[in-house]
C-alpha cells in the first residue's frame, strides 16, 4: 500500500466520523462502529496460524472483485452444507433397525436436525455483522465436518440424536454466505447473485434426500455420512482458498445489541414487515405442496411407487436450473414488481393445481415446476429488497426473514397435511390459493416507491424498472458510497453505461 493512498483512504474514514461528529454524539458513535479502519495492515492469518493466501487479504486499493466462480462456489458450499438437514429424513427405517428402536423414537430425529437450525439462525447467523466472515464460515465447517464424524460411528441413538441437533446448529453456513455475497456483489449484479446461492440452497434439499436414498439402499446409511464427512472437508479446503478476508462491518457493537437489533428490526422495518409476511406465506405454499404430494401420487389415481414419487424431485431441479434467468430478471425490476409477476404466476400455478392435480399427471409436473420458479423468484426479490434497508445489517436482516421463511414451513406442512387428510387434495390447492391471495393483499399494503419509514401507501408513482429516473441515481450512488470508503475515486456512469 503506498502512502499517499494510504493517506487517502484514511483521511476518508475520518471525514466520515467528522461529519458524524457534527450530527451530535449518537451519530458519532454508530460512525465509529460502521466504518473500518483502513489503515491497519491487512491480516495474514485466520484463528492465527492459518496463513491466508495473500491475493484474498484485504486490501483497500484493491478492492476483490465478484467473479462467476465465487458465485458458483458460495452456491456449491451452501448446496452441501444445507444438505445436513436432510440426509436423515429418508433414513429413518435404516435408523430404527440400526439401533434397535420403534419407529416414534427415531421420528424425533427431523425434528431435532431443524430446532437446532432455528436456534442457530436466531443465535450464530448475526455474528456475520460482527466478526469477519471468512473466519466464521471456515469454523462452522470444520465444526460440522467433525460433527459429522460422530454421526458415522456412534452406536447411541441419544448421542447421535444430541449429535443431530449440533449439526443443525452449525449448519447456518448458507446464512453467512448470503449477506457476504449481497456485500461483496456490485449493485446492478446483487440479485443474480442471491438467485444463484438461493438455488443452491434449494438444490441442496432435494440432492440431500436423493443422495441419502440412493446411497443407503445400496452401501447403507453410515456410508452417507461418510460421504457428507468428505463433501465438508472439500469445502473447508476450498473456502479457505477463495473467500476473500473481508473486515468486520461494526466494529465496537457487541453481542448482546447484534441480538437486540434484530428485534427492533423486525417491528420497526416496513419493508422487513412486508417481506416476512410474503416469505411465510409463500414457504407454506412450498411446503404443502411438497409434503402432500407424496399422499397425491401414492393414491387414487396415479397410485406410483415410492421410487417414482422420489423422481420429482428432479422436476425441482429444473425449476432450479432458471435461477441465472430469475436473478437478470429481478436485476432489471424493482424487487417490489417482480415479487408481484412471481406471486400472480403462484396463483395461476395454484390455479391449475385446484382443478387438475387430481386429474391428470401433468398438472402436477406443470405445477411443481412453476412453483419452484416462481417461489424462487419471490425469494430472490424480497431478499434483494431486505437487504437495501442497512448493508452493516445484513446478516440480522437476513436471520429474521429466514426465521420467517421456517414458520412458513411449519405452517404449511400442518395445515397443508390436515386439509389433504380430511378433504383432499383440492383443499389442499385451495389452501396455497388462499395463502397467495394474502400475499396479494400484503404486497399492495405498501407499494413499490414507498419511503423506508412508510408502514402503508402508495408513493413515487409505478415505475416498474430499474437504471430509469431515480434509480439510475440509486446505483450510482451506492457504487460511490461503496468506492469512497474504500478509498478509491468515485466512478461517474451515465445511464447508459449502468444498464
Amino acid at each position: 500500500m503506498s502512502p499517499t493512498m494510504s493517506a487517502n483512504s484514511e483521511e476518508t474514514r475520518l471525514n466520515q466520523i467528522s461529519e458524524a461528529a457534527a450530527n451530535g454524539p449518537a451519530s458519532l458513535q454508530e460512525a465509529k462502529r460502521d466504518t473500518v479502519d483502513i489503515s491497519k495492515p491487512a491480516r495474514k492469518t485466520d484463528f492465527g496460524f492459518l496463513i491466508i493466501p495473500r491475493r484474498l487479504r484485504y486490501d483497500s486499493e484493491r478492492p476483490f472483485q465478484w467473479t462467476l466462480v465465487l458465485n458458483l462456489s458460495f452456491g456449491f458450499a451452501s448446496t452441501f452444507t444445507v444438505a445436513n438437514l436432510y440426509y436423515c429424513q429418508p433414513l429413518l427405517i435404516e435408523f430404527s433397525d440400526a439401533f434397535g428402536v420403534s419407529y416414534s423414537e427415531v421420528s424425533i430425529i427431523p425434528t431435532l436436525v431443524q430446532a437446532g437450525y432455528a436456534i442457530g439462525l436466531l443465535l450464530i447467523s448475526p455474528l456475520g455483522d460482527l466478526v469477519r466472515r471468512r473466519q466464521l464460515i471456515l469454523g462452522l465447517v470444520t465444526i460440522s465436518t467433525c460433527l459429522t464424524i460422530g454421526l458415522a460411528v456412534t452406536d447411541s441413538l441419544r448421542v447421535f440424536s444430541a449429535l443431530t441437533f449440533l449439526v443443525g446448529l452449525i449448519s447456518v453456513t448458507p446464512q453467512i454466505i448470503l449477506p457476504l455475497a449481497a456485500d461483496l456483489a456490485p449493485p446492478a449484479r446483487r440479485a443474480s447473485a442471491i438467485a444463484l446461492i438461493l438455488a443452491g440452497l434449494l438444490l441442496g434439499i432435494l440432492v440431500a434426500r436423493l443422495l441419502a436414498g440412493v446411497v443407503a439402499q445400496f452401501s447403507g446409511w453410515r456410508v452417507v455420512y461418510y460421504v457428507a464427512i468428505g463433501v465438508q472437508a472439500f469445502i473447508a479446503v476450498w473456502c479457505w482458498a477463495v473467500i476473500p478476508d473481508v473486515p468486520e462491518k461494526n466494529v465496537g457493537l457487541t453481542y448482546w445489541k447484534v441480538l437486540m437489533s434484530m428485534a427492533k428490526f423486525a417491528v420497526t422495518e416496513p419493508v422487513l414487515v412486508q417481506a416476512c409476511a410474503l416469505n411465510m406465506a409463500s414457504s407454506a405454499v412450498f411446503a404443502s405442496f411438497w409434503v402432500t404430494l407424496t399422499f397425491l401420487l401414492g393414491g387414487e389415481p396415479y397410485e406410483y411407487s415410492t421410487l417414482v414419487i422420489g423422481l420429482f424431485g428432479l422436476v425441482g431441479m429444473l425449476g432450479i436450473a432458471v435461477a441465472p434467468i430469475v436473478g437478470r430478471t429481478v436485476d432489471g425490476l424493482v424487487p417490489w414488481y417482480a415479487s408481484l409477476i412471481a406471486n400472480m404466476a403462484l396463483i395461476i400455478f395454484q390455479a391449475v393445481q385446484v382443478g387438475a392435480n387430481g386429474i391428470h399427471i401433468a398438472a402436477v409436473i406443470i405445477g411443481a415446476f412453476g412453483l419452484d420458479v416462481f417461489r424462487q423468484m419471490l425469494q430472490v426479490s424480497i431478499t434483494t429488497a431486505v437487504f437495501k434497508i442497512d448493508d452493516s445489517a445484513r446478516s440480522r436482516l437476513n436471520a429474521v426473514l429466514i426465521l420467517s421463511f421456517f414458520l412458513g414451513q411449519v405452517t404449511g406442512t400442518a395445515a397443508g397435511t390436515h386439509v389433504f387428510i380430511k378433504y383432499g387434495w383440492r383443499a389442499c390447492a385451495g389452501l396455497s390459493m388462499g395463502f397467495c391471495g394474502f400475499q396479494m393483499i400484503a404486497l399492495f399494503a405498501r407499494g413499490p416507491m414507498c419511503e423506508r419509514k412508510t408502514w402503508v401507501g402508495w408513493q413515487g408513482g409505478w415505475g416498474s424498472w430499474k437504471l430509469r429516473g431515480t434509480e439510475t441515481a440509486t446505483v450510482v450512488e451506492e457504487e460511490t458510497k461503496e468506492t469512497e470508503i474504500a478509498g478509491e475515486a468515485p466512478v461517474v456512469r451515465d445511464e447508459k453505461s449502468l444498464a
